[in-house]
């Protein structure tokens, strides 16, 4: 339920819906294949092949390929979806997208931030500006999401703290500003 593919696949057709009825929930289609069908594809084929662990990419030395591959993946809808004359709103979902896997990366490459959380808290805060403050009763969503992580022995209070701030604010700063 907290898995970020999932979460950006409903957030993004929330946000398309919200946009434009049927002609939005096209476009949160579209960028839904880019910003989550396509990445969790190549992690579910790295699982199959055997050079991912699991589809959580939970070994944070396995993190930096799919993460990156998710970026271009994402970055790519965002150029076709740009071209093509998508609503405003699922333009910046997207690119607060980008920009939240451009930070994943980096920290990524010292420190295990938990994406997990940061979706989630991503996904309170775009939620909340999309369709008013009633939609802060999502916000235990987050502390569900890292509450799994560690009590799935995944990551730290910390790491799971640090993805809820800094998905929050990611996702608030991008969003906010670009819809």
């Amino acid at each position: 339920m907290t898995a970020p593919a999932v979460l950006v696949t409903l957030l993004t057709v929330a946000v398309g819906w919200h946009g434009g009825g049927a002609h939005g929930l096209g476009w949160a289609l579209l960028a839904s294949v880019f910003a989550s069908g396509i990445p969790f594809a190549y992690i579910l084929g790295g699982v199959r092949r055997g050079r991912l662990t699991d589809h959580h990419v939970g070994v944070r030395d396995q993190r930096r390929v799919p993460l990156l591959f998710g970026l271009a993946s994402a970055t790519a809808g965002l150029a076709l979806l740009a071209a093509l004359g998508a609503p405003r709103p699922v333009l910046a979902l997207v690119a607060a997208g980008v920009v939240g896997l451009v930070v994943a990366v980096t920290v990524s490459h010292w420190w295990k931030m938990s994406i997990h959380t940061a979706v989630a808290a991503g996904a309170v805060v775009v939620l909340a500006l999309t369709f008013g403050p009633g939609m802060l009763a999502a916000a235990p969503l987050p502390a569900l999401a890292g509450w799994s992580r560690v009590r799935l022995r995944d990551h730290t209070v910390a790491q799971v703290v640090v993805g809820g701030v800094v998905g929050g604010l990611v996702a608030g700063l991008v969003y906010a500003a670009l819809r």
